[in-house]
């Protein structure tokens, strides 16, 4: 049996298309900066490692904004705004305890956050660029582990997450890109 689907508005994937191009630059530019500063916990560090699930928070707000303009679903998104401010509380606490705390609180957020990603990005499936979506949240669920995991290591290092994050903006990108070639596609 054929299912009839209606098409998304147009403005639904610009929105995520440029709200991605946003999150890749951010990541690229966040990422450089973490990594310079990653062998020690420093207000610069510690700055940087709050600045990043807050712009997570102001990201999805706008996603959300978009998808109730355009219908879409926000459930999952209200839940990415909730786990990333709670992240920001947990990795303020966290930085006054060392690195090895730091990669915990961090690797629980990517795992939560990383399942959010992935069942909103399967979600959205039909506005087209969310398969790489989808992989970065699978991916970044098993990053989390590894974080945890790397806390335990002899001399841990904020390196990883720096590693983490451009991994992160590479698949924004890559969705920006599958997004904006399903735009000029003749209807």
């Amino acid at each position: 049996m054929d299912t009839v689907v209606a098409a998304p508005p147009a403005s639904a994937p610009v929105t995520l298309r440029k709200l991605y191009f946003l999150r890749f630059a951010f990541a690229a530019v966040w990422a450089a900066l973490l990594f310079a500063t990653a062998d020690e916990l420093g207000p610069l560090s510690t700055t940087l490692l709050l600045v990043y699930p807050l712009f997570d928070v102001a990201a999805a707000v706008v996603d959300v904004r978009s998808a109730k303009t355009n219908g879409g679903p926000v459930t999952l998104l209200y839940a990415n705004i909730a786990i990333s401010s709670l992240t920001v509380l947990a990795l303020a606490l966290a930085a006054t305890s060392g690195i090895p705390a730091v990669l915990r609180v961090w690797g629980a957020w990517a795992v939560t956050a990383g399942i959010v990603q992935l069942v909103a990005g399967a979600v959205r499936r039909h506005l087209g660029g969310q398969w790489p979506m989808i992989v970065s949240g699978a991916i970044s669920t098993l990053a989390g582990l590894s974080f945890v995991t790397q806390a335990g290591a002899d001399d841990p290092s904020l390196g990883s997450l720096a590693g983490y994050a451009f991994l992160g903006g590479v698949f924004f990108l890559v969705s920006a890109l599958r997004l904006t070639r399903g735009a000029r596609r003749p209807a």
